[in-house]
């Protein structure tokens, strides 16, 4: 299923059913009462945040949805019956925005629920305005129309962690070593197209990892994949900074610095967050190599991992745990 994260739609609450105009007309009372019914209100549009879904594919295909229309009065004092209202199901993690750029909804959690647009009150039948001095009113009031909004559809996925680093840094195989998910993998850069999730149950705690599309010099100002998906690293709680560990020194460094940059310049607060360095393919270096390449990379007090071979995977996930256990 193609990962869709933004989308534009337009949702129209449905409107009030009018009011009614009618008199009893009954055998020998000729002077029958007003019995008109009044209108029933129109359906009001929801969202409802759910884990079930995972992009906004639905949308985009879509760009209009209808909530249904009350039902008009009718004679003897029936009320016109509500209009059903509409219920849409986003992922977890979306942001609802009006036409003009203001957030009107930030739905975080599972089955949480917003309403969007409200439907129209339902017309008033003549039976309403009888009084002491009209016994016979010949008037109703129209339903009102639904709210109708143009808004703009962003979702920012939510993860205890993400994955970030340069593309073929081995973000993808290591996030393939610790849970099911199933990204592509190959030797080649940008082999993630799109941010994958996986769930990984470790030693008494489970918790969510994004891997997300490698970043690249400028991918704050729109270069590579990166703009695109800088959003989702800004919900992650603890971010694992993966670096190939094969280069010398000054090109592990120089990638560090790079990615930190990106952050910071997309938004100063995601270089905040807890950041856990892992250094990755530490199964191609000699023993030797690998002792040197540790003492060289001491002050990040990173985690040199194969997922290969599988070396430092406990280690990385305890560390996670540790951290993930500290921030609740």
């Amino acid at each position: 299923m193609a990962f869709i994260d933004e989308a534009k739609i337009t949702i129209i609450a449905g409107s009030g059913g009018n009011g009614c105009v009618s008199f009893r007309r009954e055998k020998y009372i000729p002077r029958g009462g007003p019995n008109g019914g009044n209108g029933g209100r129109g359906g009001s549009v929801y969202f409802h945040a759910t884990r079930d879904k995972t992009s906004l594919l639905d949308f985009k295909f879509r760009p209009k949805y209808e909530g249904k229309s009350g039902q008009h009065g009718m004679g003897s004092d029936c009320d016109g019956r509500g209009g059903e209202d509409l219920i849409l199901d986003v992922p977890v993690g979306t942001r609802i925005f009006t036409d003009s750029g203001d957030l009107l909804a930030d739905l975080t959690q599972h089955d949480e629920v917003t309403e969007v647009a409200r439907g129209g009150k339902g017309g008033r039948g003549n039976k309403t305005f009888t009084t002491s001095t009209n016994r016979t009113p010949r008037i109703s009031t129209p339903g009102e129309a639904g709210e109708i909004k143009s808004i703009s559809l962003e979702l920012s996925m939510l993860a205890d962690v993400g994955l970030v680093g340069l593309p073929n840094a081995g973000k993808s195989s290591f996030l393939r070593v610790i849970s099911n998910a199933r990204p592509k993998v190959a030797d080649y850069p940008f082999t993630t197209l799109e941010p994958n999730l996986g769930v990984v149950n470790g030693k008494g705690s489970s918790f969510i990892v994004a891997d997300i599309p490698g970043l690249i010099e400028g991918a704050s100002d729109g270069a590579g994949l990166g703009h695109r998906f800088l959003k989702h690293v800004m919900r992650n709680r603890v971010l694992l900074h993966i670096v190939e560990c094969t280069a010398t020194k000054r090109t592990i460094e120089k990638s560090i610095s790079t990615i930190s940059q990106e952050l910071k310049a997309f938004d100063p607060s995601i270089v905040e967050k807890n950041r856990i360095f892992v250094f990755t393919k530490a199964d191609l270096l000699s023993k030797t190599q690998l002792a040197s390449r540790k003492k060289a990379l001491k002050a990040y007090n990173g985690i040199f991992i194969s997922s290969h071979t599988h070396q430092g995977i406990d280690e990385v996930l305890s560390r996670i745990s540790t951290t993930l256990s500290e921030l609740t």
